[in-house]
């Protein structure tokens, strides 16, 4: 027993400088934050700031765009995949205090130079010109955690895990938010079609009156040129139309994990106006609910302890390789025990010397890259503040101007219905009605436009705060 006393010495010294570990613990930076967002005056409507996309989103054809979204978009399928992966890391890194046992066997024959010592003994004592080798062993190998190299390999996977899991979060409210851009713009050019299919009608009726008072020399063909102008203003809105909606649908399509097809939706914009349920919160909390910014947070974490493992690379490590197994000359007595049982034990102490300089470099590396990663986790909660406060200002604008191209539609509205009576009654020319009614399509299309700028504008304080909190 006393033979092994100082490989009982080796091991308990390794027991004892276990707990000494060279990687400091992650602490979140200082970033003085504003106490509220630029341009807050949004109703509150909302407990809490995460809000699920399922309260956000009211229209059933909506509602099932979306959910095929996450289901057969390819983009989530890869992130998918991408966890697993990650997942398999962070079970394997768990397993680094866990020594390595290997069995291995071998057999190999020798034929020996008759010339040498070996092959003259052989000879005299074996009988035969070569010589067998037979070796069965059992060895274990353990490497002593002294600077706590798989607690920092732990916590660095366990943060790589945790921040795909928040990517894919992200992902997964931009697939949301993208299929609820691409369906309101669908409504969109709905709208557009119907006006100026409204438009072509209208512009047909003043075509027909001006050609009944051409036909009775009233007016001249310079007035029948304009009105017919006038018409193909407005059909050639239709193709245009028809053809962006094409395209729109098969965007979605794909979006959603199918082929081009046509896509389900509501009549009309207004009747799928999504509300303003929100709650903006306070800038700090966007550090809890922004996906995007817990991902850049844990990408700092994961490098932090990747310093760590840098530095403990610089220092010496201690490792036990005990192995037991046969070992024999002979076939049949290759298992033939206690005989042919052989034993060892070994201890190694490795400090890296030459290494040194590349070791030290690859530390300082480190560094530099856990301050980028700082950097640029403190520019994702600017960007992040930046974002909300964004939308914010849309929202409030483009509801006042809303409030202003509605005042105006009614009156262009009258302008128009009276524009032709007075041009029936003789009190105004075709100019008056034609320039009357392109005013109001130009006005119309304009109403859609900015009423799809107020749902991007909502849609996108959606995703700036942070996104559904209802999201696996």
């Amino acid at each position: 027993m006393k033979r092994f006393h100082h490989y009982i010495i080796l091991a308990s010294t390794a027991l004892l400088l276990a707990s000494c570990a060279v990687g400091k613990k992650y602490t979140r930076q200082e970033m003085e934050l504003p106490n509220d967002f630029r341009n807050n005056e949004l109703v509150l409507t909302s407990d809490t700031l995460a809000l699920s996309w399922r309260e956000f989103v009211k229209d059933p054809d909506l509602t099932g765009l979306i959910e095929k979204a996450l289901h057969k978009n390819t983009d989530v399928s890869v992130a998918l995949l991408s966890m697993k992966q990650l997942e398999l890391a962070y079970k394997q890194s768990k397993k680094g205090l866990l020594p390595s046992l290997d069995l291995n066997l071998g057999a190999n024959r020798t034929w020996l130079s008759t010339n040498s010592l070996n092959g003259s003994l052989s000879d005299q004592f074996i009988g035969t010109p070569y010589m067998d080798d037979y070796n069965a062993t059992l060895q274990l190998s353990w490497e002593a955690d002294i600077w706590g190299k798989a607690k920092m390999q732990k916590e660095e996977a366990l943060a790589n895990f945790f921040g795909q899991k928040e990517n894919l979060t992200a992902l997964k409210t931009r697939i949301i938010v993208q299929v609820i851009q691409s369906y309101y713009n669908l409504l969109a050019l709905d709208e557009q079609l119907q006006i100026a299919q409204k438009n072509v009608q209208l512009s047909d009726s003043t075509l027909s009156m001006i050609r009944l008072q051409y036909n009775s020399s009233l007016v001249s063909s310079l007035a029948v040129e304009q009105a017919e102008a006038q018409k193909k203003t407005a059909e050639l809105l239709i193709p245009l139309a028809a053809q962006s909606i094409a395209i729109e649908e098969n965007a979605l399509s794909i979006l959603c994990g199918d082929f081009p097809e046509q896509i389900q939706r509501s009549t009309n914009l207004d009747a799928a106006m999504i509300g303003q349920p929100f709650r903006t919160g306070v800038p700090a909390e966007l550090l809890s609910h922004r996906p995007d910014v817990k991902a850049a947070e844990y990408a700092v974490v994961a490098a932090t302890s990747r310093i760590g493992l840098a530095k403990a690379a610089m220092y010496p490590s201690i490792s036990l390789t005990p192995s037991i197994g046969t070992n024999s000359f002979q076939f049949s007595r290759w298992f033939d025990l206690p005989g042919s049982i052989v034993k060892t034990v070994a201890g190694n102490i490795t400090q890296p010397i030459f290494q040194k300089g590349a070791l030290k470099t690859n530390y300082e590396i480190a560094v530099i890259e856990r301050d980028k990663l700082a950097v640029q986790f403190k520019q994702s909660v600017m960007l992040a503040v930046s974002e909300v406060s964004d939308a914010l200002s849309k929202i409030k604008h483009t509801e006042q101007r809303l409030q202003l191209i509605e005042a105006k539609s009614k009156s262009l509205a009258k302008a128009t219905a009276d524009a032709g009576l007075l041009y029936k009654s003789g009190m105004a020319n075709y100019l008056e009605v034609i320039t009357a009614q392109n005013n109001a399509l130009q006005n119309d299309l304009e109403h859609i436009s900015v009423k799809r700028e107020k749902i991007t504008a909502l849609i996108d304080l959606y995703r700036a705060l942070g996104g559904g909190n209802d999201l696996p």
